[in-house]
């Protein structure tokens, strides 16, 4: 493969108008804006996709902080409130009489307890009887009923702060799709006549010629009509060598034009390019992947019903059978109620979950919701990317193969001279092997378009570069059975020797390959954009189970499905760019590299590296499995006891204070414990 170097200040531009300032690579140009809306009045469904996307803005998340803000505050301000009564009631009964007490606690349980009450009595007339909400308004209600007025509200007031918290975890994290814009390209510079003209990427058309700087994202699909350079389409496919490309050359939207100007033909709209086509795909894929159910929506389907059916059956069946009065059984029904309201589980398990959180996030892994723990603890397949997560997607120098008579120093420093001042990738890794330097006074260096480089000092010719750069010096570049990019060095017409530039694994993705299967991962893989033989031998040294190479984003969605033979809700895959964007949204739990990941993983993700170690992953997996642990020990703890207590309290063993202990009692239990999940390591 061969390698190429542009100097921005040495291109020739055949457009007219070049030299005036907005033709210039300048910063300002690069993806940093933010267009929204579609103006085009399209009503193209791919169109309109978009449109949701971009209409996504800064001022939702603003939006979504300050109603945060001001339900935490509320619930503070009313806690206060609860907690000087439930004092003053307790310690100087005397300071006011019972019906003020019980007046305030009615006006807690209404401000704290509506939007519960509100949506428990949308789902009854939606025909959805047993849920945590109709648990929460039956219970508190019951409570009121029997005069515990201070517990209904308690349990309204944690049940709220649980709910807001999770919800705030969560923050639609993973269906926030706006980060993609840091990747849309917001300018098109359209060539008119003799004239450019700054466009929006949707306005352009079939047929246009688009100037892209050096520096600059394509911002559509087409092919080269003039100009060379090297294409950086890591982001997109996940090849991690720049390719070089030229007039005729096909070129995708999205990807990054390194080091030289080019004209392209639109092959299209931008609706039908390279970026715009991913853009949908995640958003469709959001849009059909459903949220794993929280735990406790799923424990109260039964729960709740069997609970409701328990304490009808003590009210109603034993007067009827005419064991006692129905006073005394409706009493002992009530109680039972009180017994089994879930406060403990309402406020333990959320807690348990929110300390493994705080777990994750001293470990350099941020979680994204609660939820996020029930996947991960099931998951039995882990499949990753390989750019940027198990190599690092940048390249070092491999090998040197100096000829004979040449020493590995004399060949480096041979290259630096031709490589020196380039920005190139293939360029900077063999300059951080020689060692950074000037360039020697007098020096005069090159660009060979899909060839290399040269320098010319002294007298001396040195070339840097593929074997056609080396034949056009009359040398013979031999072949070099090596995995990589291979550069071939020649100095005054003699071969010097190659060296081989590859990307570098990341040191610990071999042992995080070994602990994920410890830790009962059946079946550890690899989707990659890379070429086949690249993947290959990195799916060699890590011992991976299997491989797919070549991949577009697309086809990384399908890939993931055979993998799993379409059944992603036990796996978890784990990437860095856009490109991974729809298959992280596809899996069951999605984990992005954040340190240099791109911000469109990162927003669609479940769950964060942010040091970009893939040892992090299994950190995850048993983290996980220690918070499931915890909220399990909470779960039989609490059902354990008040089951005990609705025993007592249908014997009529159990009163209001036991009923009482049942419940606050072991929420305070359970709360101790869900402590322990904030020191997992």
């Amino acid at each position: 493969m061969s390698h190429d170097h542009h100097h921005e200040d040495e291109h020739e531009c055949r457009v007219h108008g070049c030299c005036d300032p907005e033709c210039r690579g300048r910063d300002d140009h690069h993806a940093h804006h933010h267009v929204h809306g579609h103006d085009s009045g399209c009503g193209c469904a791919s169109c309109h996709a978009l449109d949701n996307i971009f209409s996504e803005n800064e001022e939702d998340e603003r939006e979504q902080q300050a109603e945060f803000r001001r339900e935490i505050t509320f619930l503070a301000v009313a806690g206060v409130i609860f907690l000087a009564a439930l004092l003053l009631e307790e310690l100087a009964p005397q300071i006011a009489p019972a019906w003020l007490f019980n007046a305030l606690f009615i006006i807690l349980y209404l401000a704290t307890g509506v939007p519960v009450l509100k949506t428990a009595l949308k789902a009854l007339f939606k025909g959805d009887i047993f849920n945590e909400f109709t648990l929460m308004g039956g219970a508190t209600l019951a409570a009121i009923a029997i005069g515990e007025m201070s517990e209904a509200v308690g349990v309204m007031l944690f049940y709220r702060l649980g709910e807001a918290f999770q919800e705030r975890a969560s923050a639609n994290s993973r269906r926030s799709i706006k980060a993609l814009l840091a990747q849309k390209p917001m300018t098109a510079r359209l060539v008119v006549g003799d004239k450019i003209v700054e466009k929006d990427p949707k306005e352009i058309v079939k047929g246009d010629i688009v100037q892209v700087l050096p520096g600059e994202i394509i911002p559509i699909d087409g092919h080269v009509v003039n100009g060379v350079s090297q294409i950086d389409a890591s982001a997109i496919t996940g090849e991690s060598m720049p390719a070089a490309v030229s007039s005729g050359s096909e070129v995708h939207g999205g990807t990054l034009s390194l080091d030289g100007l080019l004209l392209i033909e639109a092959a299209g709209p931008f609706e039908d390019s390279t970026i715009a086509r991913m853009l949908e795909m995640v958003q469709n894929a959001v849009e059909r992947k459903s949220p794993t159910e929280r735990f406790i929506t799923r424990f109260s389907k039964w729960y709740t019903p069997a609970v409701f059916f328990l304490a009808a059956a003590v009210m109603t069946l034993p007067p009827l059978a005419g064991y006692g009065s129905w006073h005394e059984w409706i009493y002992r029904g009530l109680v039972l109620l009180v017994i089994s309201c879930p406060c403990a589980l309402v406020i333990s398990i959320p807690l348990g979950y929110f300390g493994g959180i705080g777990a994750a996030s001293k470990n350099g892994i941020l979680v994204k919701g609660a939820n996020v723990f029930d996947a991960v603890g099931n998951v039995d397949i882990a499949v990753f990317d390989k750019t940027g997560t198990l190599t690092y997607g940048r390249f070092r120098l491999a090998k040197t193969l100096p000829a004979p008579g040449v020493s590995e120093r004399e060949l480096l420093d041979t290259a630096a001279l031709a490589e020196n001042g380039s920005t190139h990738p293939v360029a900077k890794s063999i300059m951080a092997a020689a060692g950074e330097r000037p360039v020697p006074a007098g020096a005069s260096i090159t660009q060979i378009p899909g060839k290399g480089m040269i320098c010319r000092l002294g007298g001396d010719t040195v070339a840097s570069g593929n074997a056609a750069l080396m034949a056009d010096f009359g040398v013979t570049a031999p072949e070099i059975g090596e995995h990589g990019t291979i550069v071939h060095v020649m100095k005054n017409s003699r071969y010097m020797g190659s060296m081989v530039v590859a990307d570098e694994i990341r040191p610990e993705s071999a042992e995080t390959v070994a602990e994920l299967r410890r830790l009962g991962i059946k079946g550890v893989y690899m989707l990659t954009g890379d070429r086949n033989d690249t993947a290959a031998a990195v799916a060699r040294e890590l011992k991976l189970d299997g491989y797919k190479a070549e991949l577009l984003p697309g086809d990384k969605v399908d890939a993931l499905k055979d993998i799993c033979h379409g059944d992603t809700k036990k796996t978890i895959y784990v990437g860095d760019g856009v490109n991974d964007g729809p298959v992280l949204v596809t899996s069951e739990t999605g984990i992005a590299m954040g340190g240099f990941g791109s911000q469109v993983a990162v927003e669609v993700a479940d769950a964060v590296i942010l040091d970009d170690s893939p040892a992090k992953v299994a950190d995850l997996l048993c983290i996980a499995k220690k918070t499931r642990a915890i909220v399990w020990e909470n779960v039989v703890m609490a059902l354990g006891v008040k089951g005990i207590f609705l025993i007592f309290g249908v014997a009529g063993l159990a009163g209001l204070w036991e009923a009482v202990f049942a419940d606050v009692g072991v929420a305070l239990l359970a709360i101790l414990n869900s402590t322990r999940a904030t020191r997992i390591k």
